[in-house]
Parts: C-alpha cells; structure tokens; sequence
C-alpha cells in the first residue's frame, strides 16, 4: 500500500488545485504539446550533444532521438527511466522496484557500463563499475527541457565509456520556468509530488528552486525473486541563470536521499548524495566563443550487509570554438576530473584497496569544414589519461550529404573505449562458507580497457510536410571484453579475453495524420554476438551475462487533441524475447487521458501496462520481479 503521508500531500495538491479558483494569475505555459507542432518545428530542434555547440537536429550526422518536455509531460512519466522508454534507440526494461537495466546496442544488464549519461553535460556516471545506478538518478522532470539519447560512439567529445550511447538530459532555463507550479499523483502503485517556483531578482537573473518526493509499492515477483522491496526518494535543487551582454552564467545544484527498503532476499539500500555546478558562457569575438564549467559531485550508498560506498568528484572542463571561415568551424579544449572513492568492505563483496584517488584528464579537438556546398566533413580526437591503463586515443570522422531539400545522408567511423573501473581492477569476493579465508575472485591487475570499432551508414529525410524519419544500419566490433577467468587452485581473476559484433538497423518517424493529431513509431533490430579467445575458460559470456538483448523492439505513438483542452495519448510497445537468462517477449500499452480544467490546471488519467496484470522484463525466472498494471490520477497547478 502507498504511504499515508503521500496519499495526503497528493490529495492535498488535488484540493489545492480547486479552492485555488479565481485566486491564481495564470502563468505562461510551457511549449504548445507536441500534436500541435509543425513538422518544421521538429526538424528545427538544436542539439548540443554530437558535437557540444548547437546544431539542426535535421544536419546532424549522428543517430539522435530528442524526447522533448512536451513528449515526457504527455506521457505521464513520473521517473527518469520510465521518461526514456519513449526514445525508440533505447532499450529499457524494469529489473526490480526502481532499478532498470537500460543499453543501447546492446550488452544490458543492470550494471550496463557502455552508456554515458549526462545532465545538463554533467556526467553521471559510477568509477566503481562505469554505469549509473537509476534508482539514485532522477530530475524534476517538468524542468526538463529535452532529453538528447545519441545511439552510437562519443567519446570523441564526451571520453571513454561512451561506447554504445549517449543521454544528455538538458533542463530549462530558470528565466523559462518562472511562476509557481505544483503536480501530484496517486495510485495503486505509487504517489509523488513535484513542485518548484521561479521568480526575477532585482540584478536580471533568474532563480528556480524545486523539490519532489515520491514512493512507490514493492513489485511482485517470483517465488526467489531478489530485488528490492518498495522504495522512496525526496530531493530539492535550484537553478540561477543571469544573462548579459558579456556572457551567460549557470549556477546550479541539487540534493537528494533515498532508500530501497529490504525484501525477503535482498537487505536494504540507502542512498543520498548531491552536486553543485557553474556554467560561463562568453563570446571573445564575433568568431569565437569560450565555455568554461566546473562541477562537484557527493554520493553515498549503503547496502546492509553489503558494503558502504562514497564518492566525491570534481570536474573543470574549458571549450573553445573558433569560425576560421564562413565554412570552417574547430572546436577544442580539455578538462580534469578527480574521484576520491572508498569503500566499506562487507563480509562477501569487497575492494582492495578500500581507498582510491581516480583523475582523469583529457584534450580533444574537433574540426568541421564543408568540402563542398552539399558535403560537409567532420574529423575528431580525443586523448584521455586514466590511472588503470594511461593514454587512450578515440578518433572519429564523419560525412554528411545533403542530397536533396530536407534530406541529408551520413556516414561515420569511430574508435572508442570502456576504461576499467574499480569493479574490473580491484575488486574482491570473499568464500562465504570460509569466514573471509579464501577468495573466489581477487584483483586484476592484467585487467585492460575495452575497445570498439564502430561504422555507420544513416539517411534523414522528410519527403512531404506531413512526414519525416530517419534510418541508421550500424555495425560495431568489440575486442577485449571482460571476461571472469577460473585458474587452478586460485582465485579467478577479470581477463579481457571476449570479443563480439553487433549489427542492426535503427528506424523512427514522425506522420502528422491529421490537425491534432501525430504517429511516432520507431524501433530497433539488431544481432549480437560474443564469444572468447580460445584460451579462455570463461563461462560469463557462454551464460549470457555480458549480454542479455532481444533481436527487436519498437513502439508506436499516437498523440491527439480530441478537442480544445482535451488530449489522449497512447503508447504500444513490443520486445522481443531475451535469450539469457530466458525472458519472454511481450506487449505491452500505456495510455494518458488529460483534460485542461482551467489555463492554469491539468487533470489526467494514466494507465500503465494495461495489456497484462504483470509480465518480466529482466532477470532469471524464479528471482526477478516483475512489471504490473497501473493507474493514477495526476494533477498538475500553475500560479
């Protein structure tokens, strides 16, 4: 059952809501809802995230989807991960109350380590195993601005572990959100409440500060089933970004504290954490632009009976952009990023040493000249220093045509880098039947970085004013996968004994099929391979676990004005069954019905996984959880 208190600040917002009639001066809203733009407005979306300075999204050479505000607001997300599952280049599945394990191309699990996330350019991720613990990662997602999910290699701009993907999750601007607002929801599954408030100061610049909290029920499971049981989590921020003639300057933060309770198999997870940031922006000419960023990153996390770990980050990064022409553009700079890690050994899992200090530094530079005025060249590199493995080289170089109006194809070849992490180098399992007297897996020192060739062939193109899409075939060889290497009378130790490929097609669009109303599908077909070296003894790869993806998945989108204030949006989903550990294959369909009460309320109806009361998306049959059906009501007020 949902927590009382929750039950109350939702019902409280509710009420809110309507003794707030002719007492709330109505704010400016957010952008108009995403069935109402014009295919042009889509096509004119800037991103930052290929190549850290804005772009046209319809010029980019690069596989990217952009889940806009609009988009996460009419599917009635309520969590980050949930948000993600509207980007067909992503593959999301529930392993267990909060946790997710979400990839692109491929290799997911939950402790995925090829996927880069980032907020607001912020990198997210753990140095204990290259990933992003989802349960611990969440915004205000009405502050979201866009969400940039590149599938494919970047670590030409953003470094190494940005091997199969990229997730940018950019915020608006505190001057955008100014005003008060304050949304709820309950249901049988879970009750939250967000609510922010952005005002002017006296010197020009603008301020948004926010909080949220939300719980959600323990999942069913199977009769073993090994996740967590029910969950909750609160966290406040703010935003200040002032504006001027010499430049820009975004001052940042958030705080937030959390906890997966205990289950009949898996003992208690508390987490907590927070993170200050600045952003300059400055123009030095009329050709050159200057951007400097630093950061600092606290997180805790505590497993009963498992181990205790804390990390504090620093980053500073600079970035310098010079016009050398009217068709010449190079962007370069560089940065530092230090981790003070340590951890709190348990009686099983453990790390030796207990206490590192990780840096890693790096220069890049990129260079875009158009070779000709419908073939436009873009060659990159990379340099980071890590302390496992020393220098790293990530060179990239891509092609763009514009073959026609509104059509352009692309092609890109890239090398790119998973650095070990702590996981791969010092970790330790202890015997749990030998009172910490022997090991059964001990450092590895011979542990190397992971490396990837990636090649891709991609067409972007909207043939008619009512119809846009695009199509990627991609195509990446792995070498020196981590392997877990068994040796006679000694601990087994991580070797980088695998290898593997990966192929497949990425395909989404957009179809304005009447005034009010848009088609998006999408979807991804892919094959994978792994396999060791002769030499190796390894039985992770064999048993799936350095890969576990279906051949397919994709969805279908419909998002319709009915009438005047009142939207219907559906969402159809399939993926394919997961090979191993054996998972099947499913639909499945969420749906939001919202009406606008009055400019400055919303009222909405959501349902999710209505197909079946509940089906597996992750893990061994016996100790996962599972997805079930949903409903609540949310309720969102401006004043």
């Amino acid at each position: 059952m949902l927590k009382p208190s929750l039950l109350a600040c939702a019902c409280a917002a509710l009420f809110l809501s309507h003794a707030a009639r002719g007492q709330v001066q109505t704010q400016a809203q957010d952008p108009d809802p995403l069935a109402d733009y014009s295919l042009e407005q889509l096509s004119d979306i800037v991103v930052t995230s290929v190549s850290r300075q804005p772009e046209r999204l319809a010029s980019t050479p690069a596989s990217v989807y952009v889940i806009s505000g609009a988009d996460i607001a009419r599917s009635g997300a309520t969590s980050l991960p949930e948000a993600l599952r509207l980007a067909p280049n992503l593959q999301v599945a529930l392993a267990g109350g909060r946790e997710y394990a979400i990839s692109a191309r491929g290799f997911s699990s939950q402790l995925a380590n090829k996927l880069l996330v980032l907020v607001d350019g912020r990198s997210v991720y753990s140095p204990l195993f290259s990933g992003v613990f989802w349960e611990s990662l969440d915004v205000a997602l009405p502050d979201v601005e866009r969400i940039e999910v590149i599938s494919g290699p970047g670590g030409t701009i953003w470094g190494t572990n940005a091997v199969n993907g990229v997730i940018n999750i950019i915020t608006r601007s505190a001057a955008d959100t100014q005003g008060g607002l304050v949304q709820a929801h309950a249901g049988n599954r879970e009750a939250g409440v967000t609510a922010r408030y952005g005002a002017r100061l006296p010197n020009g610049a603008a301020l948004r500060a926010w909080a949220k909290r939300d719980h959600a029920d323990a999942p069913a499971g199977d009769a073993f089933a090994m996740g967590s049981g029910s969950s909750t989590r609160r966290q406040a921020g703010f935003s200040l970004d002032w504006a001027q003639d010499a430049g820009a300057l975004s001052v940042s933060g958030d705080a937030y504290q959390g906890a997966l309770r205990a289950s009949r198999y898996q003992s208690r997870i508390d987490f907590s954490g927070g993170n200050l940031g600045a952003r300059y922006d400055t123009r030095l000419s009329d050709l050159t632009y200057l951007r400097l960023q630093a950061w600092f990153d606290q997180s805790r996390r505590d497993q009963f009976g498992a181990g205790r770990h804390h990390l504090d980050t620093i980053d500073l990064e600079a970035q310098l952009g010079t016009r050398l022409g009217q068709h010449h553009v190079l962007s370069w700079g560089g940065g530092y990023r230090q981790g003070r890690d340590r951890f709190r050994n348990g009686p099983v899992l453990q790390f030796a040493p207990t206490r590192r200090t990780l840096r890693w530094t790096n220069l890049f530079a990129q260079d875009e000249i158009a070779l000709a005025p419908t073939l436009r060249a873009t060659a990159g590199l990379r340099l980071e220093h890590n302390d496992y493995t020393g220098m790293e080289a990530l060179p990239s170089l891509r092609l763009a045509w514009d073959a026609a109006p509104g059509a352009m194809l692309w092609a890109a070849a890239s090398r790119t880098v998973r650095a070990p992490a702590r996981i791969d180098r010092d970790l330790r399992l202890a015997d749990p039947v030998a009172d910490g007297e022997r090991y059964l897996v001990e450092e590895s020192p011979e542990m190397e970085s992971e490396t990837a060739k990636v090649f891709e062939l991609g067409w972007r193109a909207q043939p008619t004013s009512i119809l846009s899409w695009s199509a990627t075939v991609f195509y990446s060889d792995y070498a020196r996968l981590r392997t877990l290497e068994p040796r006679p009378g000694l601990p087994a130790t991580f070797r980088n004994l695998g290898h593997g490929r990966v192929r497949g097609l990425e395909l989404w669009g957009s179809w304005q099929a009447a005034r009010g109303w848009r088609l998006l599908a999408g979807g991804v077909w892919q094959e994978i391979h792994t396999g060791v070296a002769p030499s190796s003894l390894d039985a992770s790869a064999r048993a799936g676990l350095a890969t576990n993806d279906p051949r397919s998945y994709w969805s279908l989108r419909s998002s319709h004005d009915i009438r005047p204030g009142l939207s219907a949006d559906l969402m159809l989903r399939r993926v394919a069954r997961l090979p191993q550990p054996a998972v099947p294959g499913y639909h499945e369909l969420d749906a939001r019905l919202a009406w606008q009460a009055r400019p400055d309320l919303e009222l909405a109806l959501v349902g999710r996984n209505l197909l079946h009361a509940r089906h597996p998306e992750f893990g061994a049959a016996g100790l996962r959880q599972l997805a079930e059906r949903g409903v609540f009501a949310s309720a969102s007020l401006r004043f």
